[in-house]
């Protein structure tokens, strides 16, 4: 276990990893699909050139099929995202025993009268890291890469930090995640394709790094504002220019850890600040959390 966050690794009787430690870098937009492709398309070349042109080495095709990331599957990618024809991406780590590297992306045609119904609907991205990424380059390479990409793309919100990087769909998943995420409070749960279609223009919660634009900067009082009410001494807010700002808990990510006392109280005083803004998820019937547990994990810095 590093300092910073535990050692996880779980995995089916295949041998495949189901869910490790990890990262991702998440960003929502209140923009169509048409509008932001192009940048996201940007974004995933930067991706690309700091974790290496082997990192991903998968695609899914329109029908959920898989095929090999050579120059013509990025040639298809490429195309694809620009198309205005298709908005779900997800592209993979190659290996057969894990993932360490994703890029998943949910686009939304937000002008479509389809969506009369979904207001909170958003076009949302999400890139993965393994911890070994963060271990080997260290954390300013991580925070330089969320903040170069960010600054590409017209969020609303976003968060970068560690998380339990896994697929939640899958059998048994999330009630394994269920057994670490409350002792565990820093570690995020990925739920991109759900939360792309309700959270609308709310934030997610605190991370060690939390984007802020519009509207939820301006409601604030802006990026003195909110220097002003956060004292923690590891702390800082960066403007990043066009009303949107991020801000760092700290020289690390933390897991913290509710067992040991260790309750990460600058992500908890970041959490006040931002609670009348705060997402919070429809219960599913049937879940694996109980409503009493998805508010007990939304409030987990609060309660």
């Amino acid at each position: 276990m590093s300092g910073h966050y535990p050692r996880i690794r779980i995995h089916a009787e295949s041998g495949y990893l189901l869910i490790r430690d990890g990262l991702t870098l998440t960003f929502y937009m209140r923009r169509a699909h048409a509008e932001v492709a192009p940048a996201v398309l940007r974004a995933l070349g930067i991706y690309r050139s700091m974790v290496g042109p082997n990192a991903l080495g998968l695609y899914t095709d329109a029908e959920g099929n898989w095929h090999e990331l050579d120059d013509a599957g990025w040639d298809h990618v490429r195309r694809e995202i620009l198309s205005n024809q298709r908005f779900a991406f997800h592209l993979t780590d190659a290996s057969t025993t894990e993932d360490r590297y994703r890029f998943r992306y949910h686009g939304k045609p937000l002008n479509d009268p389809s969506l009369g119904n979904k207001p909170g609907a958003v076009s949302a991205v999400s890139f993965w890291l393994p911890t070994e990424y963060l271990e080997e380059h260290g954390p300013d390479r991580v925070r330089a890469l969320a903040i170069e990409i960010a600054a590409l793309l017209p969020f609303c919100s976003g968060h970068a930090g560690l998380s339990f990087n896994c697929e939640t769909d899958l059998v048994g998943v999330k009630r394994e995640v269920r057994k670490l995420c409350f002792r565990y409070p820093g570690m995020d749960i990925p739920e991109l394709g759900y939360t792309s279609w309700e959270i609308g223009t709310r934030v997610r919660g605190p991370a060690w790094l939390t984007f802020l634009g519009q509207p939820v900067l301006g409601e604030l009082g802006g990026v003195e504002n909110l220097r002003a009410r956060l004292r923690s001494p590891e702390t800082t807010v960066q403007d990043m220019g066009a009303e949107r700002a991020v801000i760092i808990l700290g020289p690390w990510p933390e897991a913290g850890d509710a067992e040991n006392g260790r309750d990460l109280p600058a992500y908890r005083e970041l959490a006040r600040v931002l609670e009348p803004w705060l997402f919070h998820e429809k219960p599913l019937r049937g879940g694996t959390f109980t409503p009493e547990d998805l508010l007990r994990w939304e409030r987990r810095f609060l309660d």
